[in-house]
């Protein structure tokens, strides 16, 4: 995959469930894109299953210098967290929270059983989630006179520039999106279109 394209899902995974000799694994997929979203879905899911013993997750988030964590809430050592995210590398997936809430069933699995039982909650969680191709994207504001308005939407159709917002009031002002790889060179059509002001949104 390029460098400015990955993979994510768009929206929260149905709930799934694995069983293993009683215990029982409910696994949830959600598109996150920082750690205090990585929190609200773990207390929603605290709320939902106040009786369950472990909440254990693992997260990645970023692209070009992704940062990622797993955590065994409780389980021995690497017996959750790590199976969990090495399921999120295997689909080569980012900006993705996976959380598989256990409910133990009396029976001990041991460390290979809970890797087992954690790997595959993860990989059902996957799959039930809907996995888009995204692309790295900056955003750059226009800001122009309605005068110069078909030549700056001559330039929107032809390069097939997504408007984000538009704002017409005594000027026109545009937010658009443009992927990482092409950015500057959309950058400096606009910066030489006479009488339009180009700059990034941060």
């Amino acid at each position: 995959m390029e460098n400015d394209a990955y993979k994510t899902i768009e929206k929260p995974s149905e709930e799934t469930l694995f069983k293993d000799r009683n215990s029982k694994f409910f696994g949830y997929a959600f598109p996150v894109k920082n750690e205090e979203e990585v929190k609200e879905a773990l207390v929603g899911l605290q709320k939902k299953h106040h009786a369950a013993r472990h909440f254990c997750y693992a997260w990645k988030i970023g692209v070009e210098n992704p940062r990622f964590r797993a955590n065994d809430d409780g389980e021995p050592n690497n017996s959750a967290g790590m199976p969990i995210y090495g399921q999120i590398q295997s689909y080569n997936v980012t900006n993705i929270l996976i959380v598989s809430v256990r409910y133990f069933g009396g029976t001990k699995l041991g460390v290979g059983g809970l890797i087992n039982a954690y790997k595959t909650s993860a990989q059902y969680a996957l799959e039930a989630s809907e996995i888009i191709d995204k692309t790295l994207n900056i955003e750059y504001q226009l800001t122009f006179g309605y005068d110069v308005m078909n030549k700056v939407m001559r330039v929107i159709k032809e390069k097939k520039i997504e408007i984000i917002k538009q704002d017409l009031a005594l000027d026109c002002k545009y937010v658009i999106s443009i992927r990482k790889k092409e950015a500057q060179a959309i950058f400096t059509i606009f910066e030489n279109l006479y009488k339009v002001e180009i700059k990034e949104v941060r």
